[in-house]
């Protein structure tokens, strides 16, 4: 490696990928996925050396293992199960899951196949990887992180002065990070000032999270409804959410519930929101379309199943800023909790473009899977026909039940 090693421990991950490990260790151990990455930036190339960094980085990350303090860490966690840390102290990545090539147009391909409980785990650490190789390796990283600290400053200094209010909000930004260095300023600096009127309360970073004593924050990604749903072929896909609902239930009861909305849109989601789920679950993520809309919606769903609202969480976390929580909170302030999940803005802030980069399910079981979320393009799978039966079995459902 020429860059010092980028993921330090297996820690280092976004929550959710341990609440959706345990309930994968539990109920769907043998299940197989593919993962494919994508960057989205089309003017973004990957040097030949970027990718050989980043094929060294990714072998480091796969000689690391779970200390016992980190296990001990996990085991705290009210929803984590002993059986569950158990299998954590026995696992590592296997470097012999990945494929990766410097044929694509951006320069750079990866896959990673194997077991669900292996190649989820993947996702969040070759992320920050590819993110921390090209930032260092294609500009001055030095000069970058003045840029960022010069902002991150500033937009601290918004919430403290009192120009924007946001309530509750975690740091999101693992994935796309300008760096761990910069990722853990943040976070470092966000939790030793006082934010007024706004409340820095967590982070993804499970690692962090122990690190300055936050909550770790996560539970479900789309990949959760995709592979649940889509995943036992028997299944009718429109009813993804129902499978993945009654799994989580089976795992958690009521503890750890916050469910993603959008991964086969939200009209299709509050089919199978009835009043069992809607009342077990303790809130909703937004995660594309417009949030003053999906959140009206979901507060007259709770209505109409006679929930109180106000005892209900909306979490917002779409390409966020505290500009626009600012408008979302005072919007619906009073009429539910809210909060909010921040990531690029906070993680990765400077005066050049982000990347904007994916590691997405594309198969489950040897099979396509594929989201169709409340905003068009964000999908992800490779085989036309399988979103066009999809998207048909969601039609018929909208409009026969």
């Amino acid at each position: 490696m020429k860059l010092p090693q980028i993921i330090n421990s297996l820690l280092e991950t976004d929550a959710y990928k341990f609440s959706m490990g345990q309930a994968i260790y539990h109920q769907f151990s043998d299940y197989k996925t593919t993962w494919t990455f994508k960057c989205r930036n089309k003017d973004v190339h990957f040097t030949s050396e970027m990718v050989d960094e980043i094929i060294e980085q990714l072998k480091a990350y796969c000689s690391l293992r779970f200390t016992e303090d980190e296990l001990q860490y996990l085991d705290s966690i009210t929803w984590i199960k002993g059986s569950y840390v158990d299998f954590l102290r026995l696992w590592q990545p296997r470097f012999e899951d990945f494929v990766i090539s410097k044929d694509a147009e951006c320069g750079l391909s990866i896959e990673t196949l194997g077991t669900w409980l292996n190649t989820s785990m993947y996702e969040i650490p070759v992320l920050a990887i590819i993110n921390e190789v090209y930032f260092r390796m294609a500009y001055d990283y030095q000069d970058l992180m003045k840029q960022f600290e010069r902002k991150l400053d500033e937009k601290i200094q918004w919430l403290a002065s009192g120009k924007y209010h946001i309530a509750s909000f975690s740091e999101f930004g693992l994935r796309r990070r300008l760096s761990g260095e910069a990722q853990e300023l943040a976070v470092r600096k966000l939790a030793e000032k006082d934010l007024e009127q706004s409340a820095f309360v967590g982070t993804s970073n499970v690692y962090l999270a122990k690190k300055y004593n936050l909550i770790p924050v996560g539970t479900q990604a789309h990949e959760w409804i995709m592979c649940v749903g889509q995943g036992n072929h028997k299944h009718n896909p429109a009813y993804s959410n129902w499978y993945s609902m009654q799994a989580w239930v089976d795992e958690y009861g009521v503890l750890n519930g916050t469910a993603l909305t959008d991964a086969i849109t939200t009209d299709c989601f509050l089919k199978d929101f009835q009043l069992t789920f809607a009342t077990l679950f303790s809130g909703v993520r937004h995660d594309s379309g417009d949030p003053i809309e999906w959140g009206d919606k979901m507060l007259a769903h709770y209505r109409k199943l006679g929930i109180d609202a106000t005892q209900k969480t909306l979490l917002f976390s779409d390409s966020l800023n505290f500009e626009k929580a600012d408008k979302i909170y005072n919007y619906f302030k009073g009429k539910c909790k809210i909060a909010f999940g921040i990531g690029t803005y906070i993680s990765n802030d400077t005066d050049e473009e982000p990347l904007n980069i994916v590691m997405k399910t594309t198969k489950c079981n040897g099979m396509d899977v594929a989201k169709i979320s409340d905003t068009p393009g964000k999908g992800m799978c490779k085989n036309p026909e399988y979103i066009e039966y999809l998207q048909r079995c969601i039609d018929w459902r909208m409009s026969h039940e």
